[in-house]
């Protein structure tokens, strides 16, 4: 057999190796899936380009996140030696593919935050990433992620917490599936996105994770608090 390259898990592949492996070790993953209905989410993102704002997906996710996490604190918490630290303020990590490496930077106080600035500070991370300029406070400070795939043909898949965190959200592709209609009767052509979450299932437990992926999806669904006008 002949070998072409060895990749040597070293520098910041090597760290992330160790956090991948430390976050299985440490915590016992259960993860769930679920179709969103992105009509009204693709609507909102327009309405903000007509505005001339410029929102993506993750923004638009981001957001509704927080309003989420009033309902379900467990989500929005990280282990310490003392125990599950519950948060108040919503930090969301937003995973960032670089060259042989992945970071998930803080986008800290998305509940107080507009989307416009949400935007631009997502968009700040992802430039100064690419840079490696990010600092130790954001790439440790999220208390929750969100991992995207959309760009690819994955649909649900299992994304692996960012330990210490207790949740991370993925996103698969949107592409228009038949999608039975509010009358219960009629099949429709909708633009649909798969939604995954990943939990510690020591301490959240399955009931109350698909709560919460229940919870998220009908937030995006309705997309309430996420156009200009609101």
């Amino acid at each position: 057999m002949a070998v072409t390259d060895i990749v040597k898990l070293t520098g910041l592949r090597g760290i992330i190796a160790q956090k991948m492996s430390e976050s299985l070790a440490k915590t016992a993953q259960l993860s769930f899936f679920c179709d969103v209905d992105v009509t009204a989410l693709i609507q909102a993102r327009e309405a903000w380009k007509a505005a001339g704002v410029k929102i993506g997906y993750e923004d638009l996710i981001a957001k509704t996140i927080s309003y989420v996490m009033r309902d379900f604190p467990a989500f929005n918490g990280v282990e310490t030696p003392a125990g599950i630290e519950l948060h108040e303020e919503v930090h969301v990590g937003c995973a960032i593919a670089l060259p042989g490496a992945l970071v998930a930077p803080a986008i800290a106080n998305v509940e107080r935050l507009a989307l416009p600035d949400i935007a631009a500070t997502r968009q700040d991370l992802v430039a100064r990433a690419k840079l490696g300029k990010l600092t130790i406070a954001e790439l440790t400070g999220a208390t929750v992620t969100i991992t995207n795939l959309g760009l690819t043909r994955v649909e649900h898949f299992t994304p692996i917490l960012t330990y210490p965190q207790q949740a991370i959200i993925g996103l698969g592709r949107i592409a228009p599936k038949p999608w039975v209609d509010v009358d219960e009767q009629t099949v429709v052509v909708r633009p649909v996105m798969g939604l995954s979450l990943t939990v510690d299932h020591r301490t959240i437990d399955g009931g109350p994770a698909g709560d919460f992926l229940g919870a998220l999806a009908q937030a995006l669904e309705s997309a309430a608090g996420l156009t200009p006008q609101e």
